[in-house]
Protein backbone atom coordinates (compact mmCIF):
# COMPACT_ATOMS: atom_id res chain seq x y z
CA UNK A 1 0.00 0.00 0.00
CA UNK A 2 2.76 2.06 0.63
CA UNK A 3 4.59 1.83 -2.76
CA UNK A 4 0.89 2.63 -4.48
CA UNK A 5 0.90 5.52 -2.43
CA UNK A 6 3.87 6.89 -3.45
CA UNK A 7 3.61 6.06 -7.28
CA UNK A 8 0.30 7.63 -7.04
CA UNK A 9 1.89 10.84 -5.11
CA UNK A 10 4.08 11.16 -8.25
CA UNK A 11 1.85 10.56 -11.16
CA UNK A 12 -0.33 13.82 -8.99
CA UNK A 13 3.06 15.64 -9.43
CA UNK A 14 3.42 14.87 -12.93
CA UNK A 15 0.08 16.10 -13.60
CA UNK A 16 0.36 18.96 -11.82
CA UNK A 17 3.55 19.99 -13.54
CA UNK A 18 1.12 19.82 -17.08
CA UNK A 19 -1.44 22.06 -15.70
CA UNK A 20 1.08 24.79 -14.05
CA UNK A 21 2.84 24.93 -17.24
CA UNK A 22 0.30 25.47 -19.42
CA UNK A 23 -1.11 28.10 -17.20
CA UNK A 24 1.45 30.12 -17.32
CA UNK A 25 1.72 30.23 -21.26
CA UNK A 26 -1.70 31.08 -21.51
CA UNK A 27 -1.44 33.84 -19.33
CA UNK A 28 1.54 34.48 -21.03
CA UNK A 29 3.52 34.93 -17.45
CA UNK A 30 6.43 33.67 -18.05
CA UNK A 31 8.00 32.69 -22.05
CA UNK A 32 9.11 28.73 -22.05
CA UNK A 33 12.59 28.76 -22.00
CA UNK A 34 12.19 30.79 -18.98
CA UNK A 35 9.61 28.59 -16.95
CA UNK A 36 11.94 25.26 -17.82
CA UNK A 37 15.37 27.63 -16.43
CA UNK A 38 13.42 29.07 -13.33
CA UNK A 39 11.63 25.64 -12.70
CA UNK A 40 15.34 23.69 -12.95
CA UNK A 41 17.15 26.35 -10.78
CA UNK A 42 14.36 26.42 -7.95
CA UNK A 43 14.20 22.77 -7.90
CA UNK A 44 17.83 21.97 -8.36
CA UNK A 45 18.29 24.57 -5.42
CA UNK A 46 15.57 23.03 -3.08
CA UNK A 47 16.99 19.55 -3.39
CA UNK A 48 20.68 20.48 -3.43
CA UNK A 49 20.17 22.44 0.33
CA UNK A 50 17.77 19.12 1.54
CA UNK A 51 20.74 16.83 0.68
CA UNK A 52 23.50 19.04 2.47
CA UNK A 53 20.90 19.08 5.43
CA UNK A 54 21.17 15.38 5.00
CA UNK A 55 24.72 15.20 5.23
CA UNK A 56 25.04 13.89 1.90
CA UNK A 57 26.85 14.77 -1.39
CA UNK A 58 25.34 15.47 -4.99
CA UNK A 59 25.11 12.62 -6.87
CA UNK A 60 23.98 12.14 -10.78
CA UNK A 61 22.67 9.65 -13.59
CA UNK A 62 25.63 10.60 -15.07
CA UNK A 63 25.47 12.86 -18.76
CA UNK A 64 22.36 10.50 -19.79
CA UNK A 65 20.95 11.68 -16.69
CA UNK A 66 21.48 15.08 -16.81
CA UNK A 67 21.54 15.76 -20.83
CA UNK A 68 17.71 13.71 -20.54
CA UNK A 69 16.67 15.76 -17.66
CA UNK A 70 17.21 19.14 -20.14
CA UNK A 71 15.53 17.43 -22.88
CA UNK A 72 12.53 16.62 -21.10
CA UNK A 73 12.33 20.31 -19.01
CA UNK A 74 12.69 22.25 -22.69
CA UNK A 75 10.37 20.23 -24.85
CA UNK A 76 7.75 20.08 -22.49
CA UNK A 77 7.63 23.95 -21.51
CA UNK A 78 8.03 24.75 -25.59
CA UNK A 79 5.40 22.33 -26.48
CA UNK A 80 2.67 23.41 -23.88
CA UNK A 81 2.45 26.65 -26.69
CA UNK A 82 0.22 25.44 -28.85
CA UNK A 83 -1.05 22.23 -26.83
CA UNK A 84 -3.89 21.58 -24.61
CA UNK A 85 -3.19 20.21 -20.66
CA UNK A 86 -4.76 17.13 -21.06
CA UNK A 87 -3.69 16.04 -24.98
CA UNK A 88 0.22 17.28 -24.34
CA UNK A 89 -0.08 15.07 -21.37
CA UNK A 90 -1.64 12.26 -23.56
CA UNK A 91 1.49 12.35 -25.81
CA UNK A 92 3.69 13.06 -23.32
CA UNK A 93 3.25 9.70 -21.48
CA UNK A 94 2.63 7.90 -24.56
CA UNK A 95 5.42 8.54 -26.00
CA UNK A 96 7.11 7.95 -22.06
CA UNK A 97 5.50 4.13 -22.25
CA UNK A 98 6.99 3.46 -25.67
CA UNK A 99 10.65 4.61 -24.62
CA UNK A 100 10.48 2.30 -21.44
CA UNK A 101 9.02 -0.82 -23.83
CA UNK A 102 11.97 -0.33 -25.55
CA UNK A 103 14.26 -0.16 -22.95
CA UNK A 104 12.70 -3.21 -21.32
CA UNK A 105 12.95 -5.08 -24.32
CA UNK A 106 16.64 -4.25 -24.74
CA UNK A 107 17.14 -5.35 -21.08
CA UNK A 108 15.33 -8.57 -21.83
CA UNK A 109 12.58 -7.86 -19.08
CA UNK A 110 9.99 -10.55 -18.73
CA UNK A 111 6.39 -9.09 -20.17
CA UNK A 112 3.48 -10.77 -19.35
CA UNK A 113 0.78 -11.23 -21.90
CA UNK A 114 -1.43 -8.90 -20.36
CA UNK A 115 1.11 -6.19 -19.89
CA UNK A 116 1.63 -5.87 -23.89
CA UNK A 117 -2.14 -6.31 -24.90
CA UNK A 118 -2.53 -3.18 -21.76
CA UNK A 119 0.18 -1.24 -24.00
CA UNK A 120 -1.38 -1.70 -27.59
CA UNK A 121 -4.88 -0.55 -25.67
CA UNK A 122 -3.50 2.55 -24.45
CA UNK A 123 -1.17 3.00 -27.60
CA UNK A 124 -4.22 2.56 -29.22
CA UNK A 125 -6.00 5.56 -27.28
CA UNK A 126 -2.66 7.69 -28.40
CA UNK A 127 -3.01 7.14 -31.90
CA UNK A 128 -7.03 7.64 -31.63
CA UNK A 129 -6.37 11.57 -30.12
CA UNK A 130 -3.64 12.34 -32.80
CA UNK A 131 -5.44 10.39 -36.00
CA UNK A 132 -5.87 13.63 -38.62
CA UNK A 133 -9.00 15.23 -38.58
CA UNK A 134 -11.37 17.47 -40.21
CA UNK A 135 -12.77 18.85 -36.67
CA UNK A 136 -11.05 22.25 -35.35
CA UNK A 137 -11.11 21.44 -32.10
CA UNK A 138 -9.18 18.03 -32.42
CA UNK A 139 -6.32 19.60 -34.06
CA UNK A 140 -3.09 18.61 -32.64
CA UNK A 141 -0.37 21.14 -33.33
CA UNK A 142 2.69 19.30 -35.49
CA UNK A 143 5.08 21.72 -33.82
CA UNK A 144 4.03 21.11 -30.26
CA UNK A 145 3.37 17.53 -30.61
CA UNK A 146 6.98 17.31 -32.32
CA UNK A 147 8.21 19.02 -29.03
CA UNK A 148 6.09 16.64 -26.22
CA UNK A 149 7.30 13.54 -28.07
CA UNK A 150 11.16 14.93 -27.78
CA UNK A 151 10.18 15.86 -23.89
CA UNK A 152 8.81 12.16 -24.15
CA UNK A 153 11.79 10.62 -24.97
CA UNK A 154 14.05 12.38 -22.45
CA UNK A 155 11.79 11.64 -19.63
CA UNK A 156 11.46 7.65 -20.38
CA UNK A 157 15.61 7.50 -20.46
CA UNK A 158 15.18 9.39 -17.62
CA UNK A 159 13.73 6.97 -15.79
CA UNK A 160 14.81 4.27 -17.32
CA UNK A 161 18.58 5.52 -15.79
CA UNK A 162 16.89 6.43 -12.51
CA UNK A 163 15.59 2.50 -12.12
CA UNK A 164 19.61 2.06 -11.24
CA UNK A 165 20.04 4.96 -8.84
CA UNK A 166 21.85 3.83 -5.43
CA UNK A 167 20.52 7.52 -3.84
CA UNK A 168 17.50 8.88 -5.36
CA UNK A 169 17.77 12.33 -3.44
CA UNK A 170 20.68 12.92 -4.03
CA UNK A 171 21.04 11.75 -7.75
CA UNK A 172 17.79 13.84 -8.44
CA UNK A 173 19.27 17.08 -7.07
CA UNK A 174 22.38 16.64 -9.17
CA UNK A 175 20.62 15.77 -12.26
CA UNK A 176 18.90 19.16 -11.29
CA UNK A 177 21.42 21.00 -10.54
CA UNK A 178 23.89 20.30 -13.56
CA UNK A 179 20.66 20.42 -16.33
CA UNK A 180 21.03 24.08 -15.14
CA UNK A 181 23.50 25.26 -17.45
CA UNK A 182 21.79 24.14 -20.23
CA UNK A 183 18.40 25.12 -19.71
CA UNK A 184 20.40 28.77 -19.25
CA UNK A 185 21.55 27.89 -22.93
CA UNK A 186 18.23 27.85 -24.16
CA UNK A 187 17.54 31.01 -22.57
CA UNK A 188 20.14 32.94 -23.81
CA UNK A 189 18.75 31.86 -26.97
CA UNK A 190 15.69 33.15 -26.79
CA UNK A 191 16.21 36.15 -24.95
CA UNK A 192 14.59 38.29 -28.01
CA UNK A 193 11.32 36.18 -26.61
CA UNK A 194 12.03 36.83 -22.93
CA UNK A 195 9.09 37.50 -20.69
CA UNK A 196 9.13 37.39 -16.92
CA UNK A 197 6.15 38.46 -14.70
CA UNK A 198 6.20 37.66 -10.65
CA UNK A 199 2.97 35.29 -11.09
CA UNK A 200 5.34 33.10 -13.95
CA UNK A 201 7.98 33.06 -12.13
CA UNK A 202 5.95 31.74 -8.73
CA UNK A 203 4.14 29.25 -11.31
CA UNK A 204 7.93 27.92 -12.20
CA UNK A 205 9.05 27.83 -8.46
CA UNK A 206 6.05 25.79 -7.36
CA UNK A 207 6.25 23.31 -10.17
CA UNK A 208 10.38 22.90 -9.85
CA UNK A 209 10.33 23.03 -5.78
CA UNK A 210 7.42 20.63 -5.10
CA UNK A 211 5.97 19.06 -8.27
CA UNK A 212 8.98 18.72 -9.89
CA UNK A 213 11.88 18.05 -6.90
CA UNK A 214 9.77 16.17 -4.48
CA UNK A 215 8.08 14.38 -6.75
CA UNK A 216 11.05 13.38 -9.03
CA UNK A 217 12.77 12.33 -5.76
CA UNK A 218 9.39 9.93 -4.62
CA UNK A 219 9.37 8.47 -8.68
CA UNK A 220 13.35 7.88 -8.48
CA UNK A 221 12.83 5.89 -4.75
CA UNK A 222 10.15 3.92 -6.40
CA UNK A 223 11.75 3.19 -9.52
CA UNK A 224 13.83 0.33 -8.30
CA UNK A 225 10.83 -1.53 -7.15
CA UNK A 226 9.19 -1.83 -10.47
CA UNK A 227 10.00 -3.30 -13.60
CA UNK A 228 10.38 -0.81 -16.44
CA UNK A 229 6.82 -1.52 -18.39
CA UNK A 230 4.84 -1.26 -15.08
CA UNK A 231 6.15 2.14 -14.34
CA UNK A 232 5.75 3.03 -18.18
CA UNK A 233 2.11 2.07 -17.83
CA UNK A 234 1.71 3.75 -14.54
CA UNK A 235 2.37 6.41 -15.91
CA UNK A 236 -0.49 6.57 -18.43
CA UNK A 237 -2.76 7.51 -15.63
CA UNK A 238 -1.24 11.47 -15.54
CA UNK A 239 -2.91 12.62 -18.81
CA UNK A 240 -6.39 11.93 -17.44
CA UNK A 241 -5.53 13.78 -13.99
CA UNK A 242 -3.89 16.47 -16.37
CA UNK A 243 -7.74 16.73 -17.88
CA UNK A 244 -9.28 16.94 -15.54
CA UNK A 245 -7.06 20.04 -13.90
CA UNK A 246 -6.79 21.79 -17.30
CA UNK A 247 -10.66 21.46 -17.29
CA UNK A 248 -11.67 22.38 -13.93
CA UNK A 249 -8.85 25.09 -13.62
CA UNK A 250 -7.88 26.74 -17.11
CA UNK A 251 -11.91 25.86 -18.81
CA UNK A 252 -10.27 23.96 -21.33
CA UNK A 253 -12.56 21.75 -23.54
CA UNK A 254 -13.43 18.67 -22.75
CA UNK A 255 -14.30 16.76 -26.25
CA UNK A 256 -15.10 14.12 -27.70
CA UNK A 257 -12.05 12.56 -28.93
CA UNK A 258 -10.04 13.03 -25.42
CA UNK A 259 -12.87 11.23 -23.92
CA UNK A 260 -12.50 8.55 -26.08
CA UNK A 261 -8.65 8.28 -26.04
CA UNK A 262 -8.56 8.43 -22.13
CA UNK A 263 -11.10 6.08 -21.64
CA UNK A 264 -8.81 3.49 -24.11
CA UNK A 265 -5.42 4.67 -22.15
CA UNK A 266 -7.34 4.14 -18.65
CA UNK A 267 -8.62 0.66 -19.72
CA UNK A 268 -5.39 -0.07 -21.36
CA UNK A 269 -3.33 0.48 -17.55
CA UNK A 270 -6.01 -1.44 -16.11
CA UNK A 271 -5.57 -4.62 -18.82
CA UNK A 272 -1.74 -4.26 -17.96
CA UNK A 273 -1.84 -4.19 -14.02
CA UNK A 274 -3.27 -7.82 -14.26
CA UNK A 275 -1.66 -10.52 -12.47
CA UNK A 276 -0.57 -13.42 -14.61
CA UNK A 277 -2.47 -16.64 -13.32
CA UNK A 278 -1.02 -19.49 -11.31
CA UNK A 279 0.12 -22.72 -13.58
Amino acid sequence: MRLLFLVALAMVAFAANSVLNRLALAQMAIDPAGFAAVRLLSGGVFLWVVVLIRGRKLESGGVGGVVSLAVYMVGFSFAYITLGTGVGALILFGGVQITMFVGAILARESLPNARWIGAAVAFAGLVYLLWPSDEATVQISFSGAAMMSAAAIGWGIYSLIGRHAIDPLATTAGNFVFAIPLSLLVVLLNASTAAYTPTGIALAIISGVVTSGMGYAVWYAVLPKLPSTVAAISMLTVPIIASIGGVLILNEPLTVRLMVATALVLAGVLISLKRPSAG
